[in-house]
């Protein structure tokens, strides 16, 4: 995987629902930009109920050199280090970067990411084939909902 392709806004399509996420109603972006130090910053953002937009900032850094695909990422950050890491396995990647399946070894967690909000039925057949392939069944996902 190229990390300089993979940088940028990706809306979230579809997710496993978690408890770190309950809060988003809608409209979730995740953006990743380089850091000077070889890691990427992370950047969620959703729709809250209210109308009121959450923002979580975390870190994530490569654990895997020669795919670039297996990373873990932080949202917690206590005097100056971040803690708790977490596994952050790209297991699908368009070949134009067009989407990202994102999961975990236990497969307890999982996101389709797009780089439209918009996703053709042909390209959601793909990810959901490809989420098979890996061993996630697609209807534990949710899809998330774009604008009010």
């Amino acid at each position: 995987m190229d990390l300089e392709e993979y940088l940028g806004l990706w809306y979230e399509f579809a997710r496993i629902p978690n408890q770190f996420q309950r809060q988003c109603a809608n409209s979730t972006t995740a953006e990743y930009r380089a850091r000077e130090d070889g890691r990427l910053d992370v950047i969620n953002r959703c729709v809250k109920s209210d109308g009121s937009v959450d923002e979580a900032l975390g870190v994530a850094r490569v654990v895997d050199d020669v795919s670039n695909a297996k990373l873990e990422v932080s949202f917690v950050r206590f005097l100056g280090r971040n803690l708790f890491w977490g596994d952050y396995w790209i297991v699908g990647l368009g070949s134009d970067y067009e989407y990202a399946i994102i999961g975990t070894p236990d497969r307890k967690y999982g996101w389709l990411l797009t780089r439209e909000a918009n996703v053709s039925e042909d390209l959601q057949d793909e990810m959901f084939f490809i989420l098979e392939k890996r061993g996630y069944r697609y209807t534990d996902f949710e899809r998330t909902r774009h604008g009010q």
